[in-house]
């Protein structure tokens, strides 16, 4: 694990665990080695804050392109803590440059790390799930390891779209882990990416208990959090 990413567990991570005491359900079903990418739905920033802070391992998130090639010392200094944390880069162009970013995920992936994907590819506007994208299918064939569905429940009232900061007292904040989902061996064709996609998202949705809607969400960024 990268030594950033342990002193941040240590502390931002225990700041999240004593400040909002998330409930955390099915933590048993993260293996405790081997690649594997969290699928969950995106209610806020805080989503990641969480996550990172309740799975003792390392999670490699996605970062926007630009957090790589700042310049003076406040881009050497994004620089230094995005690497040090062990984030994958990601285009905000969208196309092909984005898909570099799952390009990258593989090889994390195989040498045993966790990555965390969000397949409705931007936060949810009103708190229902929305269809996700096949990008978390793409890279579970690529990669050839398990996909675990994550529910977060109660994080938009912590950090809702548009705050910059996470609020003490705002709620409950569960998370819900679900088991691992094998697709190891399905084709990559288009419908069974498709399939494979509606899968998972009926597994984030078991979790969250949220309304699903059968579109996608509204865009708020073109390469937001890796998803497609």
């Amino acid at each position: 694990m990268p030594l950033l990413y342990t002193i941040g567990q240590y502390t931002v991570g225990t700041a999240m665990r004593v400040g909002w005491r998330p409930t955390v359900d099915g933590l048993e079903n993260v293996p405790a080695t081997g690649g594997a990418i969290f699928a969950g739905n995106h209610l806020s920033v805080a989503d990641e804050l969480f996550l990172g802070s309740v799975v003792p391992r390392h999670i490699a998130f996605w970062a926007k392109s630009e957090y790589f090639t700042g310049t003076g010392l406040r881009g050497w200094f994004t620089r230094s803590v995005i690497s040090g944390l062990g984030a994958i880069r990601v285009e905000r162009a969208g196309g092909r440059a984005a898909l570099s970013a799952f390009d990258g995920a593989i090889p994390v992936l195989r040498a045993g790390d966790l990555v965390a994907i969000y397949p409705e590819g931007t936060r949810s506007p009103d708190g229902r799930l929305y269809r996700g994208r096949t990008g978390v299918a793409r890279l579970a064939l690529a990669a050839e390891v398990p996909v675990i569905p994550v529910g977060m429940i109660g994080t938009e009232r912590v950090q809702p779209i548009g705050v910059r900061v996470p609020r003490l007292g705002t709620g409950k904040v569960t998370v819900r882990f679900g088991k691992p989902m094998d697709f190891t061996g399905r084709p990559s064709d288009r419908t069974s990416l498709r399939q494979i996609t509606d899968e998972i998202m009926t597994g984030i949705q078991e979790l969250t208990g949220q309304e699903y809607v059968p579109r996608y969400a509204p865009a708020r960024n073109a390469a937001e959090n890796g998803g497609s």
